[in-house]
C-alpha cells in the first residue's frame, strides 16, 4: 500500500464515511511522532490533535450518555463513560477502521508491530476524530462516532453494570467505614401477583429503607439511598 499517495487516503475516507476538505489534517492525525522524528522535513507528529480528540470523544459519548440515561446522576454517568472512553475500545474501533494500515510509523515501531499496539492505535483514532471536528465541524463528527460508540452503549445497558448498587455500595463501606451492609425485608403488601417488598439497610451508623417488586430490588433501592447519603460532600 501507497501510504504517501492519494488512494490510501481516499480509502480511509471511505471507512470513515466523510472526505476531507483539507486533507493535511488526515497527514497529521495519521503522523506518530517516531516517523516524523525520521523525517528532514518540518512536519508536525499527531499528538496535538490528539490532544483535541480526546477531547472531542469525551464529549460526543458524554452527550450520548446523557441523551439515553436521563436517570443517572452525575457519577454513574463519569463511571459509564470512563468504560467506555479507554485505550483498548478506542483501539478496537482503530482496528475496525483498519487505521493501523494508514498511520505513519517509524522503522522501529514498524519492526515490533507497532501497528497492532493498542496505545498507538487508539491514539490514532483519537487524531483522527479530531481531524474530523476540525474540517467538518462537530455535528458531522458526532453523527460519525455515535455510529461506533452505539453497539457499546447498548451492550452497557444490557449488563446493568451501573444499577449494581449492592456491589458500590460493598467497595464505599469498605473504603470509607470498614463495615458490612446488612439487609432485612420488613414489609411487604400487595396481591400475589403484583406484591411490593420493603428492605431495610443498616450499615455503620447507617440506616435506609428501599422498595421494589421483588426482595433484590427492595435491597438495590435501599443500597442506592445509602449511597446517595454516603456521597454527599459532607458525609465523612
Amino acid at each position: 500500500m501507497n501510504r504517501d499517495g492519494k488512494s490510501s487516503l481516499a480509502e480511509l475516507e471511505v471507512r470513515l464515511g466523510y472526505r476531507f476538505n483539507n486533507r493535511e489534517l488526515l497527514h497529521e492525525a495519521l503522523r506518530h511522532r517516531s516517523w516524523v522524528n525520521e523525517q528532514n522535513a518540518r512536519l508536525r507528529d499527531n499528538e496535538r490533535l490528539e490532544f483535541l480528540g480526546d477531547a472531542v470523544v469525551n464529549l460526543v459519548v458524554g452527550h450520548l450518555l446523557m441523551r439515553a440515561r436521563a436517570d443517572l446522576k452525575e457519577g454513574d454517568l463519569s463511571r459509564m463513560r470512563a468504560a467506555l472512553v479507554n485505550e483498548s475500545y478506542l483501539a478496537e474501533v482503530a482496528r475496525h477502521l483498519k487505521l493501523g494500515d494508514f498511520v505513519y510509523l517509524g522503522r522501529g515501531e514498524t519492526q515490533t508491530g507497532g501497528r497492532e499496539k493498542n496505545s498507538i492505535l487508539a491514539d490514532t483514532f483519537e487524531a483522527v476524530t479530531a481531524a474530523l471536528y476540525l474540517d467538518a465541524g462537530f455535528d458531522t463528527a458526532f453523527d460519525i462516532l455515535e455510529a461506533y460508540f452505539q453497539d457499546a452503549l447498548e451492550k452497557l445497558e444490557d449488563l446493568r453494570w451501573h444499577d449494581d448498587y449492592k456491589s458500590r455500595l460493598q467497595e464505599l463501606v469498605q473504603e470509607k467505614r470498614k463495615a458490612v451492609p446488612h439487609y432485612r425485608i420488613t414489609d411487604q403488601s400487595g396481591p400475589d401477583h403484583d406484591k411490593t417488598f420493603t428492605a431495610r439497610l443498616t450499615v455503620g451508623d447507617i440506616t435506609t429503607e428501599g422498595r421494589g417488586k421483588s426482595k433484590k430490588q427492595a435491597e438495590q433501592d435501599a443500597a442506592r439511598r445509602a449511597i446517595d447519603l454516603l456521597e454527599k460532600p459532607d458525609s465523612p
